[in-house]
């Protein structure tokens, strides 16, 4: 199943249903729900939950959702207002269990297991949150840099292995869902 939400029309307004290129993988039980966009080669793992009900959610190129990982967007702070849509670019790791809430992630950061990213934050390109962590609204992880605890601060500069690392988990990620979706069998996995 791709989604398990379909167009529909509620008090007038035209609800949509996620858009999902074809080149990415979406797992069987991962919920998407209206106005959500999914680029090619991303994946979207097992028990994830996507709702852009009130504003958008886009998952850029290459992008790898991991297992658990909820993401949602705010909703206007007024009435008439503009929602906090959640954008996450190309490249981007995102680990088992995290949270992102109307915020920002550039190409190529990286967000690890259970972390944690609230209204307004953002993590720059070749950022990295660690495991846990917990960035506060409106709170910049800068490029090049880990920051972690709770609440998040900055620690230290990425050294080079650790930026190289983060393209190559979404490459490794990218890889594993192309197998996923063509419907490998686990001894075809890795021979092409």
């Amino acid at each position: 199943a791709r989604s398990l939400c379909k167009d529909y029309v509620a008090d007038d307004k035209h609800i949509q249903a996620p858009r999902i290129d074809d080149l990415a993988y979406i797992a069987p039980n991962a919920v998407l729900v209206e106005n959500v966009k999914i680029a090619e080669g991303a994946s979207i793992w097992y028990n994830c939950v996507l709702r852009g009900d009130v504003g958008a959610i886009r998952i850029g190129k290459n992008t790898n959702i991991q297992d658990g990982t909820i993401v949602h967007v705010a909703s206007p702070a007024e009435e008439g207002g503009e929602s906090v849509d959640t954008i996450v670019g190309e490249g981007v790791t995102v680990g088992h269990m995290a949270l992102l809430h109307a915020c920002v992630l550039e190409d190529h950061s990286f967000v690890g297991m259970m972390a944690c990213v609230m209204d307004g934050a953002r993590v720059k390109t070749h950022g990295m949150l660690a495991a846990g962590a917990l960035l506060t609204p409106g709170k910049v992880v800068g490029s090049g840099e880990l920051w972690a605890g709770s609440p998040a601060k900055k620690k230290r500069d990425l050294t080079e292995a650790e930026i190289e690392a983060i393209h190559d988990s979404a490459e490794r990620y990218r890889n594993l869902g192309e197998h996923y979706r063509e419907g490998r069998t686990k001894e075809q996995f890795g021979k092409g």
